[in-house]
């Protein structure tokens, strides 16, 4: 006999907060445990509740997002600097692209934790079952009664 787990309704936390836990690196579910072992390695499952994060889905999605972020204000940095203000090009070449990578590389981690939190909220990319915990039922599977007019053999019909 195998036992069946079942969630409640409400259990899963909502959309802003489980990005905005993952935005500063805390577990979605709980907002304790830590997502990321290392700077963008997510540990296997959260150390507080036990959340199974081995199998999320971030892939390309969270440097698209710094990309677009990062070009859209560096972009308008460098167009007010160069229409506003003589600059030589030295200055130029050296200061954008040290800024650039500085603030991608600082933005990154937390829009991945954002994208995990995202896919934990929408129960996708494996997020579909929550950790067994105080706020979840466990039941024992319900045996199957069956009556005088459920004899069936292997087939496809009565007979």
């Amino acid at each position: 006999m195998t036992a069946r787990v079942e969630t409640l309704p409400g259990e899963r936390k909502g959309l802003v907060r489980s990005m905005g836990r993952g935005f500063v690196g805390r577990c979605p579910h709980c907002g304790e445990g830590r997502i990321f072992g290392r700077f963008l390695k997510v540990q296997p499952e959260c150390g507080t509740c036990g959340l199974a994060l081995h199998s999320h889905r971030a892939d390309d999605l969270p440097p698209y997002v710094v990309i677009f972020i990062i070009g859209h204000i560096v972009g308008y940095f460098i167009l007010e600097l160069e229409t506003n203000y003589d600059v030589p090009l030295w200055f130029q070449l050296t200061f954008w692209p040290f800024i650039t990578l500085a603030s991608a590389l600082a933005l990154l981690q937390p829009v991945k934790g954002a994208v995990v939190g995202l896919q934990y909220a929408l129960g996708m990319g494996g997020f579909a079952t929550l950790p067994v915990g105080p706020s979840v039922a466990v039941s024992a599977p319900k045996e199957l009664q069956r009556g005088p007019s459920d004899t069936r053999e292997h087939g496809l019909g009565r007979t």
